[in-house]
C-alpha cells in the first residue's frame, strides 16, 4: 500500500505592519502573535498650517515585501493623513498590499430615507476601491462586523473587502463563564438577529424589537424567554447606549437573573461608555450589566475605559495577525 505523505504545512508569509499613531496598541499585540510580522514606522508631522507633513521610513527596503497597513478612522479629522499613506504604500514597488480597518465608521449611514440624504458609508467605500494597484493586485481590506452585509457591494474591484468577525472571541468567552450552560443570546432588533444568528445557533436566543408608540419607540420583547437565564445581548456596535439599556429593562422585567452585553465596534461618543460605569439610580445601569464585551476596533474607547468594569476588551490581535496570512 503506497504511503501519504504529509504536506507540509505552509510556510507563514512575512508581514511588514505599518500603524497610524491611535492604533500603536493594537499593532505591538498584531506583530506579538507571530514572528512572521514585523512592525514598521512613519514620521507623522504637521506642518505650521496644520496639514500632514508625513514621512514612510524605509520605504526603499520595503520593495518586494508583503506590507499592511494598520488604520483607525475614528473622526473625520485624522482620516486624510491616513488616506495619504494608504495610498502611497501600494506604490512603493511592494508584493502586496493589505488595509486593516477595523471599524468601517459610516457604516451606520447606508441608506437614503429621503432625497437629499448623504450615504456616506457608499461615499467612504468609494475611496476606499480607488487605493492604488500594488504589484501584487489589489488591495486587500480587512474589515471587522460591517454594519450592513450589504456594504460589500459598494467597493470597487480594486479593493478584495475581507469581512472577518469578532464573534469567536466573544464564544470563547462565554465559555470560560461559571454559568456557561445558562446563556441565552439576546439581539436588540430584528437587524441584529439577521446579522448574528447563524454564528450563534447552539445558544437559546431572545428577539427584541422596538415598536413606535405615540413620538417614543419602546423597546418590547418580541420572542423567546429570558427568565431565569444569564443573557447576553450581541450587536455589532453601541453609540449611545440608549437601545441597551432598554433591552436590559424588559430583559429583566422578563425574569433574566443577568443581563451582560457585547458590541464589536464600542464607538460610545462623548464618553457615553460612563453610563454604564457610573451610578445612575435613573437608568439603575450600576448593577445593570455584569459584563460588557467590546473589542479594540476603536482604540480610543479602549484608552477611555481601561480597565473599568462591567467593561473587558476581547482583542482582535490574534484574529488579525490571521488575516495578515490570508
Amino acid at each position: 500500500m503506497e504511503s501519504i505523505v504529509p504536506i507540509e504545512k505552509c510556510k507563514e508569509k512575512k508581514v511588514l505592519l505599518f500603524y497610524c499613531v491611535e492604533s500603536e496598541d493594537l499593532a505591538r499585540k498584531i506583530a506579538s502573535q507571530s514572528d512572521s510580522i514585523q512592525l514598521q514606522s512613519i514620521n507623522w508631522r504637521s506642518f505650521d498650517d496644520g496639514f500632514p507633513n508625513l514621512f514612510i521610513n524605509n520605504a526603499h527596503a520595503i520593495r518586494g515585501q508583503h506590507v499592511a497597513f494598520l488604520a483607525s478612522f475614528s473622526s473625520p479629522a485624522v482620516i486624510f493623513e491616513q488616506l495619504s499613506i494608504i495610498f502611497a504604500l501600494p506604490r512603493l514597488f511592494v508584493a502586496s498590499f493589505t488595509l486593516v480597518l477595523p471599524f468601517f465608521p459610516t457604516g451606520s449611514f447606508e441608506r437614503m430615507e429621503e432625497e437629499g440624504d448623504v450615504a456616506t458609508a457608499f461615499t467612504m467605500a468609494r475611496i476606499l476601491s480607488n487605493i492604488p494597484i500594488s504589484r501584487g493586485g489589489p488591495t486587500s481590506l480587512v474589515i471587522y462586523d460591517i454594519h450592513a452585509l450589504q456594504e460589500r457591494f459598494y467597493f470597487g474591484d480594486h479593493v478584495l473587502p475581507c469581512f472577518e468577525t469578532g464573534i469567536p472571541l466573544l464564544k470563547q468567552r462565554l465559555d470560560q463563564l461559571p454559568d456557561a450552560d445558562n446563556i441565552v443570546v439576546a439581539f436588540p432588533d430584528d437587524g441584529a438577529w439577521k446579522r448574528f444568528y447563524k454564528q450563534l445557533q447552539h445558544y437559546p436566543m431572545v428577539v427584541c424589537t422596538k415598536v413606535r408608540e405615540g413620538d417614543k419607540r419602546i423597546v418590547r420583547l418580541k420572542e423567546g424567554n429570558p427568565a431565569g437565564r444569564h443573557v447576553v445581548i450581541v450587536d455589532d456596535l453601541v453609540q449611545s447606549g440608549g437601545t441597551l439599556i432598554e433591552c436590559q429593562k424588559v430583559l429583566a422585567a422578563h425574569g433574566a437573573t443577568k443581563v451582560s452585553a457585547y458590541v464589536t465596534h464600542g464607538v460610545f461618543p462623548k464618553r457615553s461608555w460612563e453610563r454604564f460605569t457610573c451610578c445612575n439610580e435613573k437608568e439603575g445601569t450600576q448593577r445593570a450589566f455584569s459584563y460588557f464585551w467590546i473589542t479594540d476596533s476603536c482604540s480610543h474607547t479602549v484608552k477611555a475605559i481601561g480597565d473599568k468594569a462591567p467593561f473587558e476588551v476581547l482583542s482582535l490581535a490574534g484574529s488579525i495577525a490571521n488575516a495578515l496570512q490570508i
